[in-house]
């Protein structure tokens, strides 16, 4: 007969006080040291959420006001990045081409890569220039506008601000060039891609070589500076498919017809064409780029791309509609989304809804790939940050006037996967100074932890 040997509960006490502690000084150690990081004097008079969860167990080990929203600024990304690898496939769609023997027809996709100096390879413009056929393109499925919802008016000059369109070309900027480190009397001033638009020198000796854009036009607005050699990116006014059709010939050396919608739906389908993609650029490529850099070009056209895809159509209000009622219908406050780059403070989303996109990333796409696309310490936008942890941390920043916001993954010194968001509104300080702050909270939870 086997014999069982049975502990009073006095003797198990002692085991369950220690896992109970061990449970809760978790989170009362994280409170703690979250409570210095909110009463810290930068951020005094800030509204700040945090919520940091561990994808193992499936738990939250904190929560300070995960389910506030917040304005969050290139966090917005993360949620873009994510519809965006799960539709745009392995490489993007540069543009929709169907073909007969004397004419090849074109429809834009929004592909933000065509001809940026960010690529030596360029497959649609390659197929455009070796083509001796006659070239045709329509925009009856561009259905947004050039500026996002709640964009700064007077950011327009700069160069994180350019305007969205059907077929950007060259990243709709312009780079104005001054050079003179050979010892010229008179800088020598170019633009790349060389324009023919309206150009106003002004011959000052001023100390910074600028260029100012007419608001409502393509006129620039150019002051000499000391500098040897200096480079500066403006926006272009786009038209949608007009400025790029304007841009094209000198490097194509041919013309690219436009046609009405109504006439290029009459005439394609009287000739029964059919539409095939042109790829592009890799997507893990194109999107390291956007979210290192946090490129609001690349993350507003990535959401076009994504319409483009699910819709037919480049429709940014519709899209979003679609991407809430399906892929986020799950997250745990319903956002306010409003575009692809988090330029809006019309935006809002909640610490817990950026755990549960990054969950969702890890899980559809494996951690290894999330962290070849997101930032680790010391690079992209965390250059200069969390250069003891680098390799440990994979975050997206987020900036605007008043707020700073990082969510992403730490790995502890435990081996403890986590998952982590902070957001910070509202705050008087410099950006400098909140993204040090939590700096040294995301730092000490790995440390402890």
């Amino acid at each position: 007969m086997k014999k069982y040997l049975f502990r009073s509960g006095s003797q198990w006490l002692p085991v369950f006080c220690i896992l109970l502690f061990t449970s809760c000084s978790v989170p009362r150690q994280i409170s703690r040291s979250a409570k210095k990081t909110i009463e810290n004097p930068s951020l005094a008079n800030a509204h700040v959420g945090i919520s940091i969860y561990e994808p193992a167990t499936g738990k939250y080990w904190f929560n300070y006001q995960g389910d506030k929203y917040f304005t969050p600024a290139s966090n917005t990304k993360l949620a873009t990045c994510y519809v965006a690898l799960k539709y745009l496939g392995d490489s993007l769609t540069g543009i929709l081409k169907a073909e007969n023997d004397t004419a090849i027809y074109l429809i834009p996709t929004g592909d933000p890569t065509f001809l940026h100096p960010d690529f030596k390879d360029h497959p649609v413009f390659d197929l455009l220039r070796n083509s001796n056929k006659k070239i045709y393109i329509s925009d009856g499925n561009w259905q947004s506008e050039a500026w996002g919802m709640g964009w700064s008016w007077d950011d327009y000059n700069e160069d994180y601000q350019p305007e969205r369109s059907p077929l950007p070309v060259y990243g709709n900027v312009l780079k104005w060039i001054q050079d003179n480190q050979n010892a010229r009397e008179t800088a020598v001033v170019y633009s790349l891609p060389e324009v023919n638009w309206e150009v106003d020198f002004n011959s000052a000796n001023a100390k910074n070589f600028s260029v100012q854009r007419d608001f409502c036009a393509n006129v620039f607005h150019i002051t000499q500076g000391k500098e040897k050699y200096k480079e500066i990116e403006v926006p272009f006014i786009t038209h949608g498919l007009k400025t790029s059709l304007e841009l094209l010939p000198d490097t194509l050396h041919k013309t690219i017809e436009w046609i009405s919608p109504q006439k290029f739906q009459q005439l394609t389908g009287q000739l029964n064409l059919k539409f095939s993609p042109v790829k592009s650029q890799a997507v893990d490529t194109f999107m390291r780029l956007g979210m290192h850099r946090s490129d609001n070009f690349y993350l507003e056209q990535s959401l076009m791309m994504v319409s483009q895809h699910l819709l037919g159509v480049m429709n940014e209000k519709q899209i979003l509609d679609t991407l809430l009622k399906t892929d986020y219908k799950d997250l745990p406050q319903k956002p306010k989304w409003v575009g692809g780059s988090g330029l809006s403070h019309y935006n809002l989303f909640s610490p817990k809804d950026f755990i549960s996109i990054l969950n969702k990333m890890k899980n559809d796409f494996g951690l290894d790939r999330m962290k070849n696309i997101l930032a680790t310490g010391n690079t992209g936008t965390l250059t200069n940050y969390y250069k003891a942890d680098s390799g440990y941390i994979y975050a997206k920043t987020g900036t605007l006037s008043g707020v700073v916001s990082l969510s992403g993954y730490l790995l502890t010194r435990k081996n403890k996967q986590l998952i982590f968001s902070v957001l910070v509104n509202n705050h008087h300080s410099s950006a400098a100074t909140i993204r040090r702050t939590v700096e040294k909270f995301i730092e000490g939870l790995r440390n402890k932890f």
